[in-house]
């Protein structure tokens, strides 16, 4: 089977790494993709939001599966562009239609889904232009801090958290009057803050099944104990220690079914992966917010735990064969530490030599925001690549990712040295 990854980062990487073990698959294409990817698949230079060019390497290369990476292309409707189209149309695409991207397109309709199907989550208005001063008023009827969240994408950049009331008003009108983060903060929801220890979990579904798969814990600040700036994702954990069989069962009984029935009850077509961002308050679990793709770093620990041939798992996400499906896990917990540029997540410089990379021994190379040029490895974004690993637990499983950090170099390197230290 020919595949194509929509993508460029380290969870396309990892997606590759996994596809390309399997004895199913004949040829992986991955665009744009990254230095990493090419070492297991062809890079096509397109950009995941060109859907005729897109359409024009599907045929040219007689892709039969088609698996988008990041959220863009599928609140953009890649796969109803698919649907509509009759040279496209037999050709599977593991995401969901527009309809049901909206759950992280729009965080008003996310919440708006939760509370029709009573899954539990933060107390929460909308607000827009008309509606500043119902929003002011909202605020002053909250306790500190205070939590605005942008309603479209803004490249993880929309959500801010303030602990003084008169700053947050300021930001609310920031968004909503002088249109900080542009058009996706036409909408700004106000919600309450819950206060607890935050977690992922990942579903894998075809639209009737659905599988539950490893959980991960990721840290998005760039500075050590979860201080400064936030960023796309410094490193993650998975299996997380304190989500027990107790608080999982209560996860799939309160939220992973309610949200599958929910799907099928709302009429959204969804054939992929669901993020659940959840907080755990007082042994309690209340979803943060839906993602409709896997998340990164999270992909660099989950997917190394999956033992399953990969391309057999998304021919029954296709053909809707998923209970039929028995997951295997690897029991070992796995651990991912991401190397950034310097400076970022402000701005940062590009076109930086990487040595190293291949001197590791027992760690898996990820590439983020790579480049190959003249048979050297370059940087080329903010996160650069994760360095994953396993271990009897994910303390063990970070000692040999920061042992064999110390192998790469390359000018501004930065990455924090407390993963997981809030367990």
């Amino acid at each position: 089977m020919n595949i194509l990854i929509l993508g460029a980062g380290g969870r396309e990487h990892t997606l590759a790494w996994k596809l390309h073990q399997s004895p199913k698959l004949s040829k992986l294409y991955v665009a744009p993709g990254n230095a990493g990817t090419a070492s297991v698949a062809e890079n096509i230079p397109i950009s995941v939001n060109d859907f005729d060019a897109i359409k024009k390497a599907v045929l040219e290369k007689q892709i039969e599966m088609v698996l988008v990476g990041p959220e863009d292309p599928l609140v953009n409707g890649i796969h109803d562009y698919f649907l509509n189209d009759m040279d496209l149309v037999s050709i599977p695409v593991i995401g969901p239609q527009k309809a049901a991207a909206q759950l992280e397109g729009s965080k008003e309709f996310a919440k708006k889904f939760m509370a029709r199907h009573d899954i539990p989550t933060a107390r929460y208005k909308s607000f827009t232009a008309g509606t500043l001063q119902e929003g002011f008023a909202f605020l002053d009827s909250l306790e500190p801090p205070y939590v605005l969240k942008a309603d479209g994408l803004a490249a993880g950049k929309g959500v801010m958290i303030l602990s003084d009331l008169q700053q947050a008003k300021h930001e609310l009108e920031a968004m909503l009057i002088d249109a900080k983060f542009g058009s996706a903060s036409t909408t700004v929801v106000i919600e309450e803050f819950l206060r607890g220890i935050e977690l992922s979990v990942f579903v894998l579904t075809d639209g009737k099944g659905y599988k539950i798969l490893p959980t991960a814990k990721d840290y998005k600040r760039i500075g050590e104990g979860d201080t400064g700036l936030n960023t796309g994702g410094m490193g993650a954990i998975s299996p997380v220690p304190f989500a027990d069989a107790a608080f999982m069962d209560k996860v799939h009984q309160r939220i992973v079914r309610p949200t599958i029935d929910g799907f099928k009850k709302d009429g959204l077509p969804y054939r992929g992966f669901v993020f659940i961002g959840l907080i755990k308050v007082d042994d309690e679990p209340k979803v943060i917010e839906y993602n409709v793709r896997m998340g990164d770093p999270e992909t660099e620990v989950v997917i190394p735990r999956i033992k399953n041939d990969m391309v057999s798992l998304l021919e029954a996400v296709a053909n809707q064969g998923l209970d039929s499906i028995t997951l295997e896990i690897e029991e070992r917990a796995a651990a991912t530490v991401m190397l950034v540029s310097g400076g970022y997540p402000e701005a940062y410089e590009k076109g930086k030599a990487i040595t190293g990379p291949e001197k590791i021994n027992g760690s898996l190379v990820f590439h983020a925001g790579t480049l190959g040029e003249q048979g050297r490895i370059i940087t080329n974004g903010g996160r650069v690549m994760a360095i994953t690993s396993y271990g009897k637990d994910f303390k063990e499983a970070l000692e040999l990712s920061y042992k064999n950090i110390a192998l790469i170099k390359y000018d501004g390197m930065n990455y924090r040295k407390d993963i997981g230290f809030d367990l």
